[in-house]
């Protein structure tokens, strides 16, 4: 899949890096602000439960 995605990236390596990072981020802004809020009421990480 990486190699896949290497490949239809434009530009000499430079630019794939810079192009490769720029999706990272925006796929990490997705998760933080789409994401993980729709799941929030599902975990529910205030509730801990220890058993012996």
């Amino acid at each position: 899949m990486y190699a896949w995605l290497w490949r239809k990236l434009p530009g000499p390596t430079r630019t794939r890096v810079l192009t490769a990072l720029v999706l990272v981020v925006v796929a990490m802004a997705v998760l933080w602000w789409v994401v993980f809020p729709l799941f929030e009421p599902v975990v529910t990480l205030d509730e801990v439960t220890v058993r012996k």
